[in-house]
């Protein structure tokens, strides 16, 4: 199959390393000059390092001939970047099956991925998202990795995990879409948690109370949000939540264990060089939480320690001190 990936970053880089053996595969970015050096060098320095680029990866920062023989386009771009990538494909006057790896919830909007493919794309688009638990570095060294693609239409879901699924890439069919985004975009929060908690030295005790009350935070909103409870203790739930917390790769988990240093927020993201979603899934996630009302104090926490400057040692005592419930009364 023609497979173009937009977006050069860790991730679109490693799943066309991953996807090359079995299609022809275009990666695009917007930056020519990335794109010269990775020909050049055969390699993602900025952002995956040290990890050869097949040489049947075609590069390309020309957008129209990036997805002129294109069946299958898949959106490797953080959050933020979705709707403008969308609105693109659409300028193309062209039909195609359309796949994002993005999560979070877009800014200002709360939305979900879904929800912005819904608002821009025509009728005659067939789309889905792909997610689970999957650091770049090791899908693009061939680690075994499980991941789920969720869409609305089923036959969809179903054929494009077919095709995309291989000895080393496993992957499983949903079409529930809620389920599959908001565990994707929450796990982000929890991991920032996750340092917070380790980088203040709080034990593994601590972290897996910690995963567990996340998991519980995350399965009530997307309950609410309509989303299946079997997905959220699948693959793209606690799957995903158990890997960005507590491993060394993650992003987010690295900027609590940053914040615990008392480094200013641009300072931390300046250091690590690429997009923790969590930092900006956060604000929406709380603005949502407080809407709905649906109790969310993990997220709550981390949202004040980012956005409100409270010191995390002050939080962390906060959440610690809050009257006792029942382990499963909704709060």
């Amino acid at each position: 199959m023609n497979i173009t990936i937009i977006g050069a970053g860790a991730w679109g880089t490693a799943l066309a390393i991953s996807l090359s053996a079995h299609h022809r595969i275009t990666l695009w970015a917007r930056d020519a000059e990335q794109i010269a050096a990775m020909q050049a060098t055969r390699n993602n320095l900025q952002y995956l390092p040290g990890i050869e680029l097949p040489a049947a990866i075609e590069l390309s920062a020309d957008f129209p001939a990036a997805l002129a023989a294109a069946e299958l386009v898949i959106i490797a771009v953080p959050t933020a970047g979705l709707r403008p990538a969308l609105q693109r494909l659409v300028e193309l006057t062209r039909h195609f099956d359309v796949v994002w790896l993005c999560k979070g919830f877009e800014a200002e909007t709360a939305k979900l991925p879904h929800q912005v493919a819904a608002e821009v794309l025509p009728e005659g688009f067939r789309s889905g998202v792909l997610s689970g638990p999957s650091f770049a570095q090791e899908v693009a060294r061939g680690f075994p990795t499980a991941l789920t693609l969720a869409s609305a239409d089923s036959d969809f879901a179903r054929s494009t995990a077919q095709v995309l699924h291989h000895a080393y890439l496993r992957i499983y069919p949903s079409n529930d879409l809620v389920g599959v985004e908001v565990g994707g975009a929450v796990k982000n929060v929890m991991a920032i948690a996750a340092g917070i908690s380790d980088g203040l030295g709080l034990g593994l005790n601590a972290r897996a109370a910690l995963l567990t009350r996340g998991l519980a935070e995350i399965t009530r909103l997307g309950l609410n949000l309509g989303g299946r409870p079997e997905t959220l203790s699948g693959l793209s739930g606690v799957g995903d939540l158990i890997l960005t917390c507590t491993g060394d790769l993650s992003r987010n988990r690295q900027v609590g264990l940053l914040l615990v240093q008392q480094l200013e927020l641009p300072e931390i993201l300046h250091r690590l060089g690429h997009v923790a979603e969590g930092v900006y899934t956060v604000r929406e996630v709380y603005r949502l939480a407080q809407r709905l009302g649906v109790a969310m104090p993990i997220c709550e926490a981390v949202y004040r320690i980012l956005y409100e400057r409270i010191p995390p040692a002050e939080m962390v005592t906060a959440l610690l001190n809050r009257a006792p419930n029942l382990e499963f009364d909704g709060a």
